[in-house]
């Protein structure tokens, strides 16, 4: 395994001091905090933007969906084209346009202005996201990519209970009357000075020879990505319309024909976005599996409880996002200090990322006992949500180091590319399932916060979806130990 890490053919790059390394890491892992930051910031202002720009409700769903939608569908491409254009490169180009975007969307005076600029921000962060594992992966061999993936995974967690947590405060803040509007302002000094700090300390490097586009393969991805996300990000709003379901089909049906037409490619000795050589690796295949399955019960846990906190225990937006601090603390916690438990093997270290699936299920199902009858849970909750951000970070970041051990740093843009989309996929996977769950035991929401008899019922819808997110980490668990065993014989 280490001769495939430290032998496999590279494009020039080069390899940064240790100082600057670290100031690479910091940078990378910064973009994808800040990208991260604008997936869930945005919920908790939604109702400020309504009033400001007289949102209509679709309106409003594209304006949170929209960056999610071109996000998902684009990050394959964006992971390829840092391979042909070189990933230093990509990666400020991303920042840049996401920085611009995000300067528009502070200023947008309409609601149609705001949607498309959301979509442009989201065309920057598949720009940009792809790139910060390629990065990794290439400016630490072997075993020293063990810490950038802890701090990796810590990100992962920080920017979702961040997001969370941000918006509340400045929304809260209303600074200088503006509303929702410093929710997006906050990425352009960021965003300035990711692109200072990285034209001057990232790995430069030239794009790897012999590397295309493979553009019949991006044409059938594409759409066939766009009719899974879409009916899945706007389905339950619809209340499911038929369009939905066919997009879905239609779908399935893209992802055969593209899986064709890519062995096609391979076949003639071309550049497939997605390698099959990848897939096949011991182990890869099955742990992408096993982390889809704790990234969706990840997406879905946040999204169902954020409902629940502010819906039927009329929580504020910031005592909601504060709500979550234990579970992101301890996700953090366990990414950066998992390996102290015990180094990764073949396996993957086995032991810890099943026991990572079987805590983060039995905080689930603690969770719905505690919010089963309209109860507020008292400290016990904060108890759950930490042993169940403690076992997603079991479970995810061992996972996630394991897969990416197995891949050839000639490998690691697209094996990026794919982790990073289906890691999308499944939070939006997440959210659509175990929110539609919530919501149609819950039904509509009311218009104030706890009212009437709502808190009873929400209490009940999140009490089934948190048994039934306990049962997706079960699945999870047996999905790595059926990798585990596969790997070590």
């Amino acid at each position: 395994m280490t001769d495939t890490l430290t032998t496999a053919r590279s494009a020039p790059l080069a390899r940064p001091r240790p100082a600057s390394a670290r100031g690479a890491l910091a940078i990378v892992l910064t973009g994808q905090f800040m990208a991260l930051l604008d997936a869930s910031v945005v919920n908790v202002a939604a109702p400020s933007i309504h009033t400001s720009l007289h949102a209509s409700g679709s309106g409003l769903q594209l304006v949170i969906a929209g960056y999610v939608i071109t996000y998902a569908v684009l990050l394959v491409t964006g992971a390829r084209l840092g391979d042909i254009l070189g990933h230093r490169r990509m990666f400020l180009a991303g920042v840049a346009l996401f920085t611009l975007a995000s300067l528009g969307c502070g200023l947008a005076g309409s609601t149609g202005v705001l949607v498309t600029l959301r979509f442009v921000q989201g065309v920057g962060a598949a720009t940009m996201i792809p790139q910060v594992l390629s990065l990794i992966q290439r400016s630490y061999p072997g075993p020293a990519r063990a810490r950038p993936m802890r701090l990796y995974s810590a990100v992962l967690a920080g920017g979702a209970v961040a997001g969370q947590v941000a918006g509340g405060l400045l929304v809260s803040a209303d600074l200088w009357d503006s509303g929702w509007r410093p929710v997006f302002l906050l990425n352009v000094p960021i965003g300035a000075a990711l692109l200072i700090a990285g034209s001057r300390l990232l790995p430069s490097g030239r794009g790897e020879p012999g590397r295309g586009l493979d553009l019949a393969g991006l044409a059938i991805l594409t759409p066939s990505a766009l009719a899974l996300v879409l009916p899945l990000v706007l389905g339950q709003s619809q209340h499911w319309p038929l369009w939905g379901w066919a997009c879905l089909a239609a779908s399935a049906a893209g992802f055969a024909v593209f899986t064709v037409t890519e062995r096609r490619v391979a076949a003639r000795g071309g550049s497939p976005l997605i390698p099959g050589r990848i897939l096949r690796l011991p182990g890869v295949a099955m742990g992408i599996a096993a982390m889809f399955a704790v990234l969706a019960v990840f997406g879905g846990f946040f999204f169902m409880l954020a409902l629940h906190l502010q819906g039927g225990l009329g929580y504020p937006a910031l005592r909601a996002g504060l709500t979550f601090a234990p579970a992101g603390f301890a996700f953090a916690l366990v990414s950066l200090n998992w390996q102290r438990i015990g180094q990764a093997g073949t396996g993957g270290n086995l032991a810890l990322i099943t026991g990572g699936f079987a805590a983060n299920a039995a905080g689930l199902a603690a969770l719905a006992l505690l919010l089963h009858g309209g109860g507020a849970g008292g400290a016990w909750l904060y108890l759950a949500l930490a042993l169940t951000g403690a076992g997603m970070a079991a479970a995810f970041s061992p996972l996630m180091t394991a897969v990416l051990m197995r891949v050839p740093v000639a490998d690691a843009a697209d094996a990026t590319g794919v982790i990073v989309t289906i890691n999308q996929l499944a939070l939006v996977v997440g959210v659509a399932t175990f929110g539609t769950l919530y919501l149609n035991l819950a039904g509509h929401l009311p218009l104030h916060a706890a009212a009437g008899g709502f808190r009873v019922v929400s209490a009940h819808a999140a009490s089934v979806t948190c048994l039934v997110l306990a049962a997706g980490a079960a699945a999870g668990g047996v999905l790595a130990a059926v990798r585990g065993a596969r790997t070590r014989r």
